[in-house]
């Protein structure tokens, strides 16, 4: 060993890099004889058998050994790398999950965030740039945060382990954030990652397609007769709602507007014709697939969007469009038909008709008084999954909130909802703004764009609860970043613009 140590030195001196030194030391002189040959089979023979007797765990246990440092080292150093991770990770979770690979990845999904936070306070440690922080969105997601830890004291909260699981599916994510806005910084960057958000939502239409015509794998079949639970919320009219790669056709549908929206606005900045073509193909293929959920709340989201999009734009060209797409949409409303995806697009437009619809609204009016009664509202967790899980006994156990909305009354209290709507004014005010005043025209589309899938995620939230599973909680921070950012590129480019004037 001593002799080897003194060839690396020597080889240094002469100029040689030590990388390859060591390289040359370790893997040719120690490796590239019989002794290395036999020690590479039995590495070999472990790991296959290891795969063998315990299969996809196993395997993914063993990449996750020899990636695993790597991915922390490039999640943390390589911030856009980081959040392309995270972004990815976001949209297949249960597609991974249902694959039968028995892993806590949520956890993964909190330890890759904290990793970007960890990066985040690393870059601003040799780059200090502290602005993120400023402005109202800024200060009301902080807020926001502040209120949501603070009900921990809540004196009527029935447990203290419900909010634990919950705050850190609120704190957490929404510091995402920080990051987003701190780390994109080009035009590349955003272009980047609305390129992966379109291939991203390729692959999840495709697949509902694939779940519409085809069939259900054996691991979704399986988890879909699980649950007597499932099939009520999933079998209606003699017919599966798909659910595509994500956690539930709520999730799914919800993300295929965002998709349709995203595609919509950008049809108002290319310029090649085939460009054109294959976005309306996209928007076609998103909206179809949407269809297949059987999410009615999601029906609705498209045309609202629209009628905002048409008052930011309001040009010939658009008010034609528009009017194309409303006469579109009045057919699907109105035409007779057998198909149970259209009769059931209809019933949204009809909620008077609708006993679900009947239901949420008797619900709400149940627990108005206790909003009224409880400004701090029942506890982080008091309803839903954790609430019956830490509290099965208590009053809001087993209420089924069917809403962001009313989850935020019942949970947060008068008082968070009123917090929560603040933040939602300003992230609005600040798109509206920003869009008006941004001159490059690639960033003001794509600030509009990101306008547009807010707006359609808070409308959303009314029916149903938009903001709360993955993918759409983190890619919601992301078009509310996006939003700030587009400006400050913009904003940047103005003043090197007048300093190459001057």
């Amino acid at each position: 060993m001593t002799d080897d140590i003194q060839l690396l030195m020597q080889n240094n001196a002469s100029g040689t890099s030590r990388r390859s030194r060591l390289k040359h030391l370790f893997w040719v002189q120690k490796l590239s004889n019989t002794t290395g040959l036999f020690i590479l089979l039995a590495v070999s023979l472990v790991l296959g058998t290891l795969v063998a007797y315990h299969g996809i765990f196993a395997f993914a246990a063993i990449m996750g050994l020899i990636i695993g440092p790597l991915m922390i080292y490039g999640i943390v150093v390589f911030p856009l790398f980081g959040i392309s991770v995270l972004l990815i990770m976001a949209y297949l979770l249960f597609f991974i999950m249902r694959l039968g690979i028995n892993f806590p990845l949520g956890t993964v999904m909190d330890g890759i965030q904290v990793l970007l936070i960890l990066g985040f306070f690393i870059y601003q440690k040799k780059y200090p740039d502290w602005t993120v922080f400023r402005g109202p969105i800024s200060f009301m997601i902080l807020v926001w945060i502040a209120y949501n830890i603070i009900e921990v004291a809540n004196p009527v909260a029935e447990s203290r382990l419900a909010w634990v699981y919950t705050i850190r599916s609120v704190a957490i994510v929404m510091l995402m954030y920080f990051v987003f806005m701190f780390q994109i910084r080009t035009v590349s960057a955003i272009r980047n990652l609305l390129y992966m958000w379109l291939i991203l939502s390729i692959f999840a239409a495709l697949y509902a397609y694939k779940q519409e015509y085809i069939g259900f794998s054996t691991a979704e079949d399986e988890w879909l007769h699980s649950d007597p639970n499932i099939a009520n919320l999933l079998f209606i009219a003699g017919r599966w709602r798909k659910f595509s790669i994500f956690s539930d056709p709520v999730a799914f549908s919800y993300n295929m507007v965002v998709s349709s929206i995203l595609c919509i606005a950008l049809l108002t900045i290319v310029k090649k014709f085939w460009k054109k073509v294959v976005l309306a193909i996209l928007i076609a293929l998103f909206f179809s697939a949407m269809l297949f959920s059987g999410t009615r709340g999601a029906y609705v989201l498209l045309p609202a969007a629209m009628v905002l999009f048409m008052i930011l734009r309001f040009s010939r060209q658009v008010l034609v469009g528009t009017a194309i797409a409303g006469v579109f949409i009045l057919f699907l409303i109105f035409v007779p038909t057998a198909d149970p995806n259209i009769v059931r697009f209809q019933t949204a437009f009809k909620p008077s008709d609708d006993e679900s619809f009947k239901l949420r609204t008797a619900n709400q009016k149940r627990i108005q008084p206790y909003i009224w009664t409880h400004p701090m509202g029942g506890g982080l967790g008091a309803t839903g999954a954790w609430g019956q899980r830490f509290a099965p006994n208590s009053f809001l156990a087993n209420f089924p909130p069917d809403s962001g909305y009313v989850r935020i009354a019942v949970e947060l209290g008068w008082i968070g909802l009123l917090l929560f709507c603040i933040l939602m004014y300003f992230i609005l005010r600040e798109g509206v703004n920003n869009y008006y005043l941004i001159e490059n025209k690639e960033l003001k589309t794509y600030c509009m764009a990101m306008l547009l899938i807010v707006f359609a995620y808070n409308i959303g939230n009314y029916p149903q609860e938009a903001l709360v599973q993955f993918p759409s909680n983190i890619y919601f921070y992301v078009a509310v970043a996006l939003i700030n950012i587009t400006k400050r590129i913009n904003d940047r480019e103005v003043a090197l613009k007048e300093k190459i004037t001057l």
